[in-house]
């Protein structure tokens, strides 16, 4: 299977790649450690930009599950997602629609969607008919070669969107290997194999899986992940964290659980990197890292400023070469008296609020796991105690914070009542918890499939919100008219002119208080 015969698309929403993911000063769970052997925990948090004005190429395969349990009410869905998707386009986006039964058939290369690649593709969709098996392997397998032969790839991020309602028959899609492609699944219905498509999903780089429970649209969960894809400002994410172990204060530093994304340590020197792939606009990235600190107690008796690590930042963007940022220094003050209580600060509590996030998302897993082999009771009150546990935590009166806790006690909620039957269960509940994990584990959205009012809306960011309520009118009205992509970033800009030049103005600055930094501690010494 040869293509290489994608359409040539023009230059992508090109500009300045100065300051498009930025990373903010190190928090740490406590204020201070000891002079004895002591622990550490860090956070370090990357942000991309919330302007949309420059962005990568989107080359989007849809690869569509037509088998015959599709017939009715799910391919009507599925076709009004596909027009809702199509429409949102523009020149510089490009989509290829595979579909699959008993096997697959690529029905487009590569489009550029010009307003007459639209109108055909629309076409084509309009015309799907359901029938046949769920051969989901040879599907995923044809979507990743229309990628895989792309001729034209500069400055485009390659992804994914796989749907299916059943169990796959024949093939284990599985064995599939995604390399570097984001793939996006979505489950439709409560006989979808919730556990596969998860898997697929996890299984790729950035990829998350979303629920579509029996009567509701595709529309809405299409569109969420079309408005990240929309809006890639960055691509090849990574954070380097190189620990000082010979002039530092640092003996291991280790990443957390939690981080759902490839980790490597170098054996040699330690240095450990974190690959996060692409940030939409709006997204961010935490790490919590663990550092364990050597006795010194020997060398030193006075409270001192202990360096512990570097944290740097790289991307690619606009098909320019990585662009590794000015680095950012852990270190904590180590005194004599320390009080090894959790920090009082605000940046403190955002870090306990970080790890409560994280140990609500093993909760959701352990409960899973438990209902799984039956044990709903026991599930339900493994739920309910972390509840309790955030109950517990303290944070600021900042909107921020509040919004985060509220969002983790309704997805709760939701799980707890998805758990009162097996049958509740396996329907709903089931996927509603495998989404929640991945969408916890890649710090993304994803579509839940709980009450529409209760949407759990953590990791959103404002082009999502903005396209939720756009597929909700689409839904009421197909007939109206769907701004599209380009159309978006005016509005957007209009609301707030100084945000394309902003990343440049605040990447400046940063570079200029780094170097007053650098000449204050060269000065330092001999003043």
């Amino acid at each position: 299977m040869a293509f290489k015969d994608d359409d040539k698309p023009p230059t992508s929403n090109a500009g300045s790649t100065k300051g498009l993911v930025s990373i903010k000063a190190v928090k740490y769970f406590k204020d201070d450690a000891a002079l004895t052997a002591d622990t550490v925990t860090a956070e370090v948090e990357i942000n991309a930009t919330s302007s949309t004005t420059v962005r990568e190429g989107l080359d989007l395969v849809a690869v569509l599950d037509i088998s015959g349990s599709m017939r009715g009410d799910k391919i009507e869905s599925l076709k009004k997602a596909m027009m809702f998707v199509i429409m949102k386009l523009t020149p510089v986006d490009r989509l290829s629609i595979v579909t699959f039964s008993d096997g697959a058939t690529r029905l487009t290369p590569l489009r550029s969607m010009t307003p007459a690649a639209q109108n055909e593709l629309k076409a084509l969709v309009d015309g799907l008919t359901a029938d046949g098996w769920t051969n989901i392997q040879a599907g995923l397998e044809t979507g990743l070669a229309v990628i895989a032969d792309r001729i034209n790839t500069k400055a485009r991020t390659a992804n994914i969107f796989l749907m299916s309602d059943g169990e796959q028959k024949p093939g284990d899609a599985r064995q599939v290997d995604p390399g570097k492609v984001a793939i996006y699944t979505f489950g439709f219905g409560k006989n979808t194999n919730h556990q596969l498509m998860s898997d697929i999903a996890t299984r790729s780089p950035g990829g998350t899986f979303s629920s579509v429970p029996d009567g509701s649209t595709v529309s809405l969960p299409f569109s969420q992940l079309l408005a990240g894809l929309l809006t890639v400002v960055a691509q090849d994410v990574e954070l380097t964290l190189t620990p000082k172990n010979d002039e530092g204060d640092v003996d291991t530093i280790v990443v957390a659980p939690g981080t759902d994304y490839k980790t490597t340590t170098d054996a040699a020197t330690g240095v450990i990197t974190v690959m996060f792939g692409t940030l939409f606009a709006g997204e961010g990235r935490k790490v919590v890292l663990t550092l364990t600190l050597k006795d010194v107690s020997a060398t030193y008796n006075e409270e001192y400023d202990a360096p512990l690590a570097e944290a740097q930042h790289s991307y690619t963007a606009q098909a320019r070469p990585r662009d590794p940022q000015v680095p950012q220094d852990i270190q904590i003050k180590r005194t004599p008296t320390p009080s090894q209580a959790p920090g009082a600060s605000s940046k403190a509590r955002q870090v306990q609020a970080e790890i409560a996030r994280r140990q609500h998302a093993e909760a959701i897993r352990q409960a899973r796991l438990l209902a799984d082999k039956g044990g709903l009771e026991e599930a339900r009150y493994k739920l309910v105690d972390a509840q309790n546990a955030l109950e517990d935590i303290v944070l600021d009166s900042l909107a921020d914070g509040q919004k985060l806790m509220d969002s983790l006690r309704a997805e709760l909620v939701q799980l707890i009542k998805l758990m009162e039957t097996t049958e509740l269960y396996k329907a709903k509940g089931r996927p509603y918890a495998l989404a929640s994990e991945t969408s916890h584990g890649r710090q993304r959205y994803s579509a839940r499939g709980g009450d529409e009012d209760g949407d759990v809306r953590l990791f959103a960011t404002p082009r999502m919100d903005t396209y939720r309520e756009q597929a909700k009118n689409f839904e009421k009205d197909p007939s109206a008219p769907v701004p599209d992509a380009d159309e978006d970033v005016k509005k957007e800009v209009a609301a707030n002119p100084l945000a394309a030049i902003s990343n440049d103005l605040a990447y400046y600055l940063r570079n200029a208080i780094e170097a007053l930094r650098a000449i204050e501690r060269i000065v330092a010494p001999s003043t």
